[in-house]
């Protein structure tokens, strides 16, 4: 068995992780789009925020056989590494992803982490794989999809409207590509508001947005080809950014979306402002991406008012996925 650590300057290394990737999915969660070479690429060179993880390949006997990730930030939870384990359905249970887990938890151990996680669809395989490996599950998460045809748009309209009086002393803005240099600090401080989400028993600490975090994502997502779309919700009266929620339109497949951030500053809750500023992002959309099929997202299980929202806006649920995490 052979475990590198891929580049993404190596083309044919990432034909055969995208293969495997694929494979994986066609299995555990045939839902799931496709990973194409372009996306696993941009990824590995720019991930979220110009931190990305990185990619590991595993083959034996010249045949790639699993598949992995490494993530650690540079920014903030200097104690954890996020790992990712998949194997090809074709060469399971022969020891590849507990030898590819041992050694990115090796690794973890040697940079001074001292937690790991990892993740997987809900299912025995999963659950067992992390219990024989000390993993303790901490979270689940639910993968929604919103299928674009499908939005019952005079029903958001009354939901619209029976949310706007909650919400006058707000306006909602539109912002396309990268944030305006004078609204970094601004976006940084109300982009926080993330942290508040739910997180379960994990042990996760709050991640540190600043302005140069919020030029980063802008940049990633840019050089990845992604259309990103923001609606702020803002204060009419003091100006202050009080919540904001971000679509990225893939480029390659420009039918596709993924949901990024949705959060309230929590002194601006209460004014339905999740719920005005997504039924925005969606008209926004039907006018500008009329080519639109679906959006994708993700939310705590525990998170209701977003469930909540989200349930409001027609998305349909996809599946579980499990998290989990222990001390190295």
């Amino acid at each position: 068995m052979e475990i590198v650590e891929l580049s993404p300057d190596d083309r044919e290394a990432v034909r055969r992780y995208v293969a495997v990737v694929n494979a994986v999915r066609a299995v555990d969660s045939p839902f799931e789009h496709p990973l194409t070479e372009h996306a696993a690429e941009g990824s590995f060179r720019y991930g979220w925020d110009l931190d990305p993880a990185l990619p590991y390949l595993v083959t034996v006997d010249g045949d790639a056989v699993a598949v992995g990730e490494y993530d650690v930030s540079r920014r903030d939870n200097f104690h954890l590494a996020w790992l990712t384990v998949e194997v090809h359905p074709d060469h399971r249970r022969r020891g590849h992803g507990g030898a590819l887990l041992e050694a990115l938890v090796a690794r973890a151990r040697a940079e001074g982490r001292t937690s790991v996680g990892i993740g997987g669809w809900d299912s025995a395989a999963a659950i067992g794989f992390a219990a024989r490996h000390g993993l303790d599950q901490k979270q689940v998460e639910v993968r929604r999809r919103q299928a674009v045809a499908e939005v019952d748009w005079p029903r958001l309209d009354r939901v619209y409207a029976d949310a706007l009086p909650h919400a006058t002393a707000y306006e909602l803005v539109r912002s396309a590509g990268t944030t305006p240099s004078e609204d970094l600090e601004a976006v940084a401080r109300m982009v926080a508001a993330i942290n508040d989400a739910p997180l379960g028993d994990l042990d996760i600490e709050d991640e540190v947005f600043t302005p140069q975090r919020v030029r980063d994502y802008d940049e990633a997502q840019r050089r990845r080809g992604h259309r990103v779309h923001i609606v702020y919700a803002r204060h009419r009266a003091s100006g202050e950014l009080a919540g904001e929620t971000t679509v990225a339109v893939e480029g390659e497949r420009p039918h596709l979306a993924e949901q990024h951030d949705t959060s309230v500053v929590r002194a601006h809750r209460g004014h339905r402002l999740g719920l005005l500023m997504k039924v925005e992002m969606l008209r926004w959309l039907r006018e500008d991406e009329p080519q639109l099929e679906s959006i994708d997202t993700w939310n705590a299980e525990e998170n209701a008012f977003m469930i909540g929202v989200n349930d409001a806006l027609g998305h349909r649920v996809l599946g579980r996925a499990l998290a989990f995490q222990r001390s190295v």
